[in-house]
């Protein structure tokens, strides 16, 4: 996996953590609500795994949430 994709990876993990404990979520009941077992969702959040959009559609809608996103250039362009 590309570092870039890595880092990705691990900032949508990160974030999911993140509203899970603020909304006091478990694992167990992320995996009722998406209706996979414990050790699915504990995959998914490993950021181990190459996370697919679907898949992560379906963490967002179990956890009634919503993901913003912003695309931005890394580096400034040159005007030439």
């Amino acid at each position: 996996m590309a570092r870039e994709s890595f880092d990705l990876l691990r900032v949508i993990v990160d974030e999911v953590t993140w509203y899970m404990r603020e909304h006091k979520i478990t694992r167990a009941e992320l995996a009722s609500t998406m209706g996979v077992s414990p050790g699915r969702v504990s995959q998914i959040l490993s950021g181990d795994e190459n996370l697919t959009l679907r898949t992560l559609g379906s963490v967002i809608d179990a956890l009634g949430a919503e993901i913003d996103l912003t695309l931005r250039s890394r580096e400034p362009r040159l005007a030439g």
